[in-house]
Formats: C-alpha cells, structure tokens, sequence
C-alpha cells in the first residue's frame, strides 16, 4: 500500500518528461537548417568554344535527371580558368562568341563553386567529377572534398556543410566500394557508336587518352582491353599523350599488324587544344602526321566524350551511386 504514491509519482514524471520532448520538438525542428543540395560537375574544362557542347551537354543531361537539384560547374584547371578570366573583358572575343554560357565565362574553381554554394545555404553537395580516371587531377579534387568534409565546428548548427561528397570519374576508382573494373564496362558499352563508325569506313580504331606522367596510367591498357573483348571484330587502339600506352606503342602495333587506315578520336570529355593540336594537327608531331609518315591514311574525328549521351549517363549513375551511399535523395 506505501507504495501506490511512489508509483504514482513515477507515472507523473514520465507524463511530464514525455510533454517535455513534444514541446520542444517543434522548437528544436525550428533550429534545424532547412536542407538545400547542390551538384557541382567539376571537370578540367577547355579554353575551345567549339568544344563547350561536351561540357554543356552533361550539366543539360545532369539537370534534366535532377530537376529540383541546383547543378553547378567548375574548372579544375587553373590555366584554363585563367584564360575565360581574361575573356570576360575582352570585347572582341564576347562580339565573336556570343553564344557562350555565363557559367563558363564566369567559371570557377571547386573550391570557390562549393564556398558560393554554402554561402547561398546550400548544405548538401555532391560533387561530381568529369574526368576520365582516377589520376592526378581526381586525386587532387578528391583531396579539397575530403579536407572540407572534415571540418568540424563546437556547435553542429555552424558547421558548413551536412554532407560533402565526392561520385567517381567515368571510368572508377580504385578501392573495395566499386569495382572499377565493373566501371569499365559501361564506359565501353558506350562507345559503340564509334565502333560502328570505325567499321563502316574499314579502319582501326585509335583512341587518344590524355593519361598523366605521375599517375599510372594502367587504367588506359585495361580500358583498350575491355574495348576488343566487346568489341571482337574491330582493331581498337588506345593511346596517351602523356603515360603508357604511347604514341610509339600505338605506331609498332600498326606496323605490326600492318593497319592501312586508321580512325583517329580523342578519349577525353572534350575535343580542346589536344584533340585540334596534339591528334589532328598539322605539325609533323602530331599523331595524325607521324601515322601519315608511316604510310597511314588517317580519318580524324574532333569530338570530345561527353557529346555521347550515354557517357552523361554514366555521370548521372554516379551521382546517384554517391547520393545512395550518402543517404542523400536527390
């Protein structure tokens, strides 16, 4: 009987301790930072303007997956930033060209995209990479993400960002998460319109890489044997400007498979001073020169990747690759 008034007294308290969080849920929610998210497509970028379509066209295909998301662009390098700086105040090029997207001219590095961002409130962002591999440039982009990611404030409400994360380049990157081996598959599969385009005018096929004197550019041989296990009946090549496979080692597998005609494109997300220069120049330096040197006819094609829907489309599944693995709906 002593002890009706204790259980009483018990039942009292949670009664209260329960209104207590009920009223201040709303309060606490009101505290709470509304969540705004943002993509941020980072890539090396151009200085072409006839070679903007790439770019342009995977931010259209990006906004159109993600309607309700802001989509933002950066440059990764800070020579081609630099040059579109320059551009802004130059009145002859803007009557020339005036057909160029504000966000390209007034275009910014990923680290100033994402502090615009979360300046304007925006607390989720996933940022995307348009690069090839994971090399030098990824690596780099991938650090700025990850140290910004980590910073951390004494009280939560003030910390800069709820989620920053980083999706992986077209062809993957390494580690346990995703197979990037996996990743190469869809990358090749992608590429079946210029398969069809190297058969029909009966030439090998020769890709041009950027690759990277630092990084390993494995990745490259892998990808060109990827490409002739899908792709059995044609002759495909991939090659880099900087790394291995070489120019030279795309030029001895011709001559020893005694290749008549070839089919030159750029394996790079646009077709800038690389793929006009570098592959289909008229310097005696340029692939298209060395393999006419060598008794080679040479079709070349200046069209950079991401002019290919399908390789938007694989940006976009690594969006949302990042956004599921983050617990981020977009």
């Amino acid at each position: 009987m002593k002890r009706v008034p204790q259980m009483k007294s018990l039942r009292l308290l949670f009664i209260v301790a329960v209104l207590s969080l009920t009223l201040s849920a709303p309060a606490a929610a009101a505290k709470t930072r509304p969540v705004k998210k943002a993509i941020v497509l980072a890539g090396f970028g151009t200085s072409y303007p006839s070679a903007l379509v790439a770019i342009t066209n995977i931010r259209n295909q990006v906004r159109k997956a993600f309607p309700e998301t802001e989509v933002k662009m950066a440059f990764t390098s800070n020579i081609i930033r630099k040059i579109w700086h320059k551009r802004q105040n130059d009145q002859k090029f803007l009557a020339e060209n005036p057909d160029i997207p504000q966000d390209i001219l007034y275009v910014k590095g990923p680290l100033a995209t994402i502090a615009d961002l979360q300046d304007e409130g925006y607390n989720v962002i996933i940022v995307q990479p348009t690069h090839i591999y994971a090399g030098e440039e990824f690596a780099d982009l991938n650090s700025y993400i990850t140290q910004l990611a980590a910073i951390k404030t004494i009280k939560a409400k003030f910390s800069p960002f709820h989620k920053l994360v980083i999706g992986r380049p077209l062809l993957g990157k390494y580690g346990i998460e995703y197979d990037y081996h996996k990743d190469l598959i869809p990358a090749a599969k992608a590429l079946a319109a210029d398969v069809a385009q190297a058969d029909k005018n009966g030439a090998t096929l020769v890709y041009m890489g950027h690759g990277n004197e630092y990084y390993s550019t494995g990745i490259y041989a892998e990808f060109q044997q990827t490409l002739q296990k899908m792709y059995p009946k044609t002759n495909i090549l991939v090659g880099t400007v900087e790394g291995y496979p070489a120019l030279d080692n795309v030029v001895a597998t011709l001559l020893h498979t005694k290749t008549k005609k070839v089919m030159l494109k750029p394996l790079m997300i646009v077709a800038g001073d690389h793929a006009n220069n570098d592959m289909a120049g008229d310097d005696d330096d340029s692939w298209k020169m060395v393999l006419k040197s060598k008794g080679i006819k040479v079709i070349t094609v200046t069209k950079g990747l991401g002019e290919n829907d399908k390789i938007a489309d694989i940006y976009i599944n690594h969006i949302k690759d990042a956004a599921k693995d983050n617990d981020i709906k977009l």
